[in-house]
């Protein structure tokens, strides 16, 4: 949520894992040829489908005038003439009908604005595989690690040597992208360049003799990082050890699932896990936190809902999580949604628990991490069905409140001085009123820009205008999460880490308890659990940066306190 937060970080690079859902009958596999028009600029898209035996879809997309090739579509469906697509790694989604005679697609690209783009069918075969020469002395996988200041994420560069010279993809591990492309790569004797335009980024190093490091630079939106690039001698190197992802077989029951939000036209994909035997048991619905998440909010190479409804369902929970609205495979536009619409998403979680047989309808909860935290009450401030929710690190107070105090808070653990952090504070406060306050969007447009002026590279300005000005930012900034807490009247369990800095406990846990003792609710617990960042992870400092090196996903003192308040309810 912080503007800050990712200067110097793969700002493109997300979850990539491509994704494959069932087409109709409708065949659509082939290569697609279309032009995107924005700012004045035209961008040739090349779009590849191809289709397995099963029928399953898979896609890549080609952005020609960048010389982009081979960017991986995230997930993509065909339902009723209807194409719907992802393409996590720049943050963009498509949706599009497929004409009655299947040589065009007329739809729209959305990626932080809608644009008009159709496709059709290529008239020639496109070229993108690159035919393989005899390997270079550089050819192979190389890892390094970048250090951003708040975060350090580890870089992988696949190199190979083609007919047409060395080519190169880009994993981001730590982020979950993968197979990213690299653009352009040039070597000059131990000179070597790579470009990845898409992300905005350029390395330039310096090969040693030996082989054994490529020394040098990372260029990204005005921030130059060191980067040492080390041969990967094992693939074992790329994993990070996540010791309480569980192994199948699971000793309970897993189904994929989807359900309507028919108020708002979404479908939710999504997994259930159900204890053995016919129940009836109680149920959870786990809601994530802000961003795009899948339904295990995977972050970092974390999944924590994963380790989390494991946990739960070994000790006779049901526990449904689905992919955000646009995201993995569910349907609908992440990108024009605010907190109250992923209220309404929540609500059709809850409806279809209730049609399970093997769950009871009395005793259907909520579990919501950060943003979560904050649906969570919101939903069951309105919906009798909800018989007790969980707030993991939900706030208590205003986004407008939050921001600043998060800003603070994180600085000051990566070991900046209070008296600096405290005015970057103040600084991020007259931003937020100048957003809260200033109503003619060209005012506004222009002062934020003098006011982001010198502290964002300038390509990143535009960008960081559009999510300060996005619905869900002016939503979450000014909405009062107190406002529900005071109408919840079912059981609550509100738990923060001591070392939380994104949602600072000290800040909200008491602005909790207040609200829900405001309301009369004498069933709640507001705790602070010691040693613990946001994610509940046990930390040094809480700093974000710690959050991929960490191996523990959840701390089990979190996990036993959520299981037990539960089955107490």
């Amino acid at each position: 949520m912080n503007r800050k937060l990712m200067k110097g970080v793969l700002m493109a690079a997300a979850q990539v894992v491509a994704a494959a859902c069932f087409a109709s009958a409708q065949d659509i596999a082939g290569d697609w040829q279309g032009t995107l028009s924005a700012n004045g600029a035209e961008l040739r898209l090349v779009l590849h489908i191809t289709k397995s035996d099963n029928g399953a879809l898979k896609a890549t997309l080609d952005s020609v005038d960048q010389n982009a090739n081979g960017i991986p579509v995230s997930s993509i469906s065909l339902k009723d003439s209807k194409l719907s697509l992802s393409v996590d790694a720049v943050h963009g989604s498509y949706e599009g009908k497929v004409a009655a005679d299947g040589n065009t697609i007329s739809g729209t690209w959305s990626q932080g604005q809608p644009l008009a783009l159709d496709f059709k069918r290529a008239t020639a075969p496109v070229k993108t595989e690159h035919e393989p020469a005899k390997p270079s002395d550089i050819d192979g996988t190389w890892m390094g690690s970048l250090d951003t200041g708040t975060i350090k994420l580890r870089i992988v560069l696949h190199i190979v040597n083609t007919e047409d010279g060395l080519t190169a993809t880009l994993d981001s591990p730590d982020q979950g992208a993968k197979g990213l492309p690299v653009t352009s790569v040039t070597r000059d004797g131990a000179a070597l360049k790579m470009e990845a335009k898409q992300l905005g980024g350029v390395f330039e190093g310096k090969i040693a003799a030996d082989r054994s490091l490529i020394e040098g630079t990372w260029t990204q939106g005005g921030a130059n990082l060191p980067l040492v690039l080390k041969p990967v001698k094992d693939q074992s190197e790329l994993e990070r050890k996540r010791p309480q992802n569980p192994t199948k077989p699971y000793p309970y029951r897993e189904e994929e699932v989807s359900y309507e939000n028919k108020v708002q036209n979404v479908t939710l994909a999504a997994t259930l896990t159900l204890p053995q035997g016919k129940g009836p048991f109680p149920g959870v619905l786990l809601i994530t936190g802000s961003g795009p998440q899948d339904r295990n909010e995977s972050l970092l190479g974390h999944k924590p809902f994963l380790v989390l409804s494991d946990y739960l369902t070994r000790k006779e929970i049901a526990v449904l999580r689905a992919d955000d609205r646009g995201t993995g495979k569910s349907t609908g536009n992440f990108a024009t949604a605010t907190t109250a619409d992923f209220a309404t998403d929540a609500e059709a979680g809850i409806a279809y628990l209730k049609t399970r047989s093997e769950i009871d309808p009395h005793r259907i909860g909520l579990i919501g991490h950060s943003e979560g935290g904050i649906i969570a009450p919101m939903v069951a401030a309105r919906n009798p069905d909800v018989a007790f929710i969980v707030m993991m690190a939900g706030s208590g107070v205003p986004g407008d409140q939050i921001l600043p105090a998060q800003l603070q808070a994180i600085e000051e653990a990566g070991g900046k001085s209070h008296e600096e952090a405290a005015k970057d504070a103040a600084h991020e406060r007259e931003v937020l009123t100048l957003v809260e306050t200033e109503k003619d969007e060209a005012v506004l447009e222009k002062e934020l820009r003098e006011k982001i002026s010198g502290e964002e590279p300038e390509p990143q300005i535009g960008a960081q205008i559009k999510t300060l000005t996005s619905p869900w930012f002016r939503y979450f900034l000014t909405y009062d999460p107190a406002t529900a807490l005071r109408k919840v009247t079912c059981p609550v369990l509100a738990i923060n880490g001591e070392k939380d800095t994104q949602v600072p406990p000290k800040q909200n846990l008491p602005a909790i308890r207040t609200a829900l003792e405001q309301g009369g609710n004498k069933h709640f617990e507001a705790d602070e659990l010691p040693g613990l960042n946001h994610l509940f992870q046990t930390a040094k400092t809480g700093s974000p940066a710690e959050y991929a090196q960490i191996e523990e996903t959840i701390s089990p003192v979190a996990l036993d306190r959520m299981a037990s308040w539960i089955l107490k309810q």
